[in-house]
């Protein structure tokens, strides 16, 4: 362990994976400053964090809302060297693999290894306008490669390698978007996740329904539940589905807009709001949490950590302020009172989703499952039959003539040459998702509509919404899908699957590595 003129520093690992510690972390946000009033802030924020002893470790974000912000690595680093341990964000927005890796030996060489694997909120504005949004992996493979650097790092004579979080979305509206939180949050397990954190909301029986939840997929995972110091202007930007995942309803809206009526009074509600929401995540078993909000000064939080060790005892009492349920709903899980076990179930009630949807989704399957399907008894001869087709110029013509069209009809298709409708409900994660997501959905859709265009429903809960119909939506937790193979860019993925070129190969590490964490147990 490293230690500083300051002492020991701080050990997230150490307190998190202790059951009988309850963990407090802290979000701070850099600002566009490389100096100044904001880093004097944020370093400020941090001494009085270390010095209090009560948090575990700062989070530093990564370029929130997609623009540009002073570099959480360097502004961690700073913090680190206090004694104060941190977590950094690591997003998959800005940066391809290659500069990923590098990226995350640097934070090894500088002693950060806490991470928190993010796919990140879709690009901002920067110089000369909007950004280009990467988005090479997503959260589930970022994982795999910190998981496989961290094996490096042991083989080199380092035992501590990355400590690597994730983070869910569990207050969500629609049943297949909680299904894709949820089977998503297995695949970041399957990957090497260690811990979770959750997005904002203020629906205690969500918050319980993710400890269920996670109870029956046999996952134990110390989970964080985010807690914020909520102003009006905050509530009034994640009420209008500004902060994607999180959610504050027109309710608590009103109630916080009256509440700061008066400024004093607004300022003594938001602490004890969060208070109360710590005691209650503490009683319904979550291993700490993370406070987000505080800008300007340390105090804030010692004054809500002062009230949570008042009251803690009485969180029973406080779960009928945060029943703010969002209009219709979905809930996997009964509630306690109805249900001695709080049974979680999903697919009671499989949505309509039309006969066209239908009769696309059961031809791409059956096609799939007839011909691309490599435990199929003809699999062989069909590799055979197009080995000659795959050596010629001539043949790759005709196959993307037979194959490039129907597809691009279909599918929207873009010839990424390392096809995965298979994993998404035989739908384009590449033309239909706006970040690319291979593994499962990411934490920005607001009622079933994609974050980023929200015209167009969530790809992923239309994966579900067709599954769930067929029984098949256990599939969306069943291994985990490696990264686009950009080699095979603008070639036919027909042949490469057959020549088993694709990631669907038998000798695909990444595929290997997920399948061997073992099966979920939560059952549709």
């Amino acid at each position: 362990m490293l230690r500083l003129d300051t002492g020991m520093i701080r050990s997230l690992p150490l307190e998190i994976s202790n059951p009988d510690h309850f963990t407090v972390t802290l979000e701070l946000v850099p600002g566009r400053e490389a100096f100044g009033r904001t880093v004097d802030t944020v370093m400020s924020i941090a001494r009085d964090a270390f010095s209090d002893g009560r948090v575990s470790a700062v989070s530093i974000t990564d370029n929130p809302g997609g623009n540009p912000s002073l570099s959480p690595d360097v502004l961690g680093y700073n913090i680190f060297e206090i004694g104060m341990d941190v977590i950094v964000h690591f997003t998959c927005r800005d940066s391809n693999r290659v500069g990923m890796e590098s990226r995350a030996l640097q934070l090894a060489m500088m002693g950060m290894k806490n991470i928190l694997a993010l796919n990140g909120d879709y690009s901002g504005k920067g110089f000369g306008g909007q950004g280009a949004p990467v988005f090479d992996l997503d959260s589930v493979q970022l994982q795999m490669l910190l998981g496989l650097l961290s094996e490096r790092i042991n083989a080199a004579g380092d035992p501590d390698g990355f400590f690597t979080g994730c983070a869910v979305s569990p207050f969500k509206s629609k049943e297949g978007e909680c299904y894709a939180q949820y089977a998503k949050l297995w695949r970041k397990a399957a990957s090497g996740a260690q811990f979770v954190i959750t997005q904002l909301g203020y629906d205690a029986r969500k918050f319980r329904e993710l400890i269920q939840v996670e109870k029956a997929m046999g996952l134990n995972l110390p989970t964080l539940g985010s807690v914020y110091v909520l102003t009006p202007k905050v509530a009034r930007i994640i009420n209008s589905g500004n902060v994607p995942g999180a959610v504050v309803t027109d309710p608590l809206l009103k109630r916080i807009e009256k509440e700061w009526q008066d400024k004093a009074e607004g300022r003594r509600a938001s602490i004890e709001r969060a208070a109360r929401l710590a005691a209650v995540l503490k009683g319904l078993g979550y291993a700490g949490i993370h406070i987000g909000g505080i800008h300007r000064r340390y105090d804030m939080v010692g004054r809500i950590l002062d009230r949570f060790a008042e009251i803690e005892g009485q969180w029973r009492d406080f779960l009928p302020d945060f029943d703010f349920p969002q209009p219709g709903g979905f809930y996997a899980c009964a509630p306690k009172s109805e249900d001695s076990n709080g049974a979680c179930r999903f697919g009671k009630k499989p949505p309509d989703i039309g006969r066209l949807e239908r009769l696309r989704y059961w031809l791409l399957r059956k096609t799939h499952d007839m011909f691309f399907n490599s435990e199929h008894p003809l699999a062989p001869t069909y590799r055979r039959m197009f080995e000659p087709v795959d050596r010629t110029a001539a043949g790759e013509f005709v196959m993307s003539l037979l194959e490039d069209i129907p597809k691009r009809i279909m599918l929207g298709c873009r010839r990424c040459g390392d096809c995965a409708i298979q994993h998404v409900g035989f739908l384009c994660p590449e033309s239909q998702c706006a970040k690319h997501c291979r593994n499962g959905a990411c934490g920005g859709s607001r009622d079933g509509r994609c974050e980023v265009y929200p015209e167009r429903p969530c790809v992923w809960d239309r994966a579900y919404n067709r599954m769930a119909g067929d029984n098949t939506s256990r599939e969306l937790m069943e291994g985990c899908v490696p990264p686009r193979m950009w080699e095979l860019n603008k070639t036919s993925s027909w042949l490469n699957f057959y020549m088993q070129r694709d990631h669907q190969g038998p000798d695909n590490e990444l595929a290997q590595r997920c399948r061997a964490s073992g099966s979920c147990l939560l059952r549709p």
